[in-house]
């Protein structure tokens, strides 16, 4: 064909309709891989010289709902218009002024379909597009002009070889993904050795400024604790003030908002260089005593000041307590050296009804519960009272979460989180009590 750079996409359709019968609907022109529109130019394009390319993408008659009937009748009228397809064709004679070379003829393969008049299209070698319907090269992983995956399903032909091109692309396909699993095992082996340096670490410092949700005062980097479990950050005075006062061995993070508290535990790591060695040790001795205290069969050595304790069996009758080398008593909970059992019970009762302090501290005891300023706790029954602030409260002996307004455990028999028994506090949003003071 003869084509000039002037022409229209539309023009050359066309040309093409009348020289090949392909319907200007069939034909989609696709040059520097861009789709090229009716009302553009070949030279918009590209199309200067000889040699440069261009495609053309044939649908089918059906996709584009092209009838038999109307195929024929617009041949038809094409066929009646000569002088303007001829002037589509052939285009002005060039002259010196004109600054448009004439290109050389190109020839185009086609082939009819002499059935339907309509053209048969030559089998596809590549894989098309699902978006861009674009053909591309059976190696390509991807669509050429959308970057679409290439369907699963789809089989590179046995008998393909790829060109110079192909090759070249998959190489630097494959050295890209080499260089990319480089990339990906030295970033293992940095995040590795960057974890055991963290866990050298006893304290990990923030590594950005942060609010402390406690205190609410912004710290610069480094000056504050990310914890280790839960990865909260606060400020060392704040966790410090959490372990000191925390009621519990096992010391909770701080952290808590409107929707969320947490439930991670600090570490003994972390407890330990956070305090002083003073500190440290009250902390110890604090946890010791809970833990006794927890115990249902513990016994604490009953001479004065001596921290000496014990976890008992059934069977065992006596401790003999490794700190002041006394012997205690398990039965009678106390150290009667030289009577027995029942000489010391005797001697007890005696002393009992004439010991004045015992009287006078019973009595206060019985004053308090009367007023209303202390109560039995629900399980193991002895006496504790409320300072100040909300109606929590917990038992020093058992550990049992006391309602201070209903006097009875704030939880079922299950434990924390049972409402199916204990005050029923907040259960529908609804108090326990009209006078209660945050119980929950």
């Amino acid at each position: 064909m003869n084509v000039f750079p002037y022409m229209t996409i539309a023009t050359l359709k066309t040309k093409v309709y009348k020289d090949y019968s392909f319907h200007p609907k069939l034909q989609q022109w696709i040059i520097g891989q861009r789709l090229a529109k009716d009302s553009e130019t070949l030279f918009f394009h590209g199309i200067r010289k000889d040699g440069d390319t261009a495609f053309v993408y044939l649908l089918s008659a059906k996709q584009v709902n092209v009838t038999r009937r109307q195929y024929e009748q617009d041949l038809q009228q094409m066929l009646l218009l000569p002088q303007a397809t001829e002037t589509a064709n052939d285009g002005p004679e060039p002259n010196n002024e004109d600054p448009l070379p004439k290109l050389e003829p190109r020839g185009i393969q086609v082939e009819l379909n002499e059935a339907n008049i309509l053209p048969a299209l030559s089998p596809k070698i590549g894989w098309e597009c699902s978006d861009c319907t674009y053909i591309n090269k059976p190696t390509r992983p991807g669509c050429e002009m959308c970057s679409t995956a290439r369907p699963d399903d789809y089989q590179i032909p046995d008998m393909y070889k790829p060109d110079h091109r192909e090759i070249q692309r998959m190489k630097d396909e494959e050295e890209a993904d080499k260089q990319y699993q480089q990339s990906m095992v030295l970033e293992r082996q940095q995040n590795y050795q960057l974890l055991l340096e963290t866990d050298d670490q006893n304290l990990i410092s923030t590594e950005e400024d942060f609010e402390c949700p406690v205190c609410l005062i912004t710290l610069e980097r480094g000056e504050g604790v990310t914890l280790r479990e839960c990865l909260h950050a606060f400020c060392k005075d704040c966790l410090k003030g959490t372990i000191l006062n925390s009621a519990e061995a096992d010391v909770t993070c701080p952290y808590m908002d409107e929707n969320y508290s947490c439930r991670s535990k600090i570490l003994e790591r972390e407890i330990k260089h956070l305090l002083t060695e003073k500190e440290y040790r009250s902390y110890l001795d604090k946890s010791l005593a809970i833990a006794e205290n927890r115990s249902e069969n513990s016994y604490h050595c009953k001479v004065p000041d001596c921290k000496g304790w014990c976890i008992y069996e059934d069977d065992v009758n006596e401790f003999h307590c490794p700190l002041c080398e006394k012997k205690n008593c398990l039965l009678c909970k106390a150290i009667h050296e030289g009577m027995d059992c029942k000489q010391y019970q005797d001697d007890l009762k005696i002393r009992a009804e004439n010991n004045q302090a015992a009287k006078q501290t019973a009595e206060m005891l019985t004053a308090l519960l009367h007023s209303g300023e202390a109560m039995h706790c629900p399980k193991c029954k002895i006496v504790v009272q409320k300072k100040d602030g909300c109606d929590w409260i917990c038992c020093t002996m058992c550990r049992t979460e006391i309602c201070w307004v209903t006097k009875g455990p704030r939880w079922g028999a299950k434990g924390r989180g049972d409402t199916s028994g204990g005050c029923h506090c907040r259960v529908n949003g609804v108090p326990c009590h009209a006078k209660c003071q945050n119980c929950h």
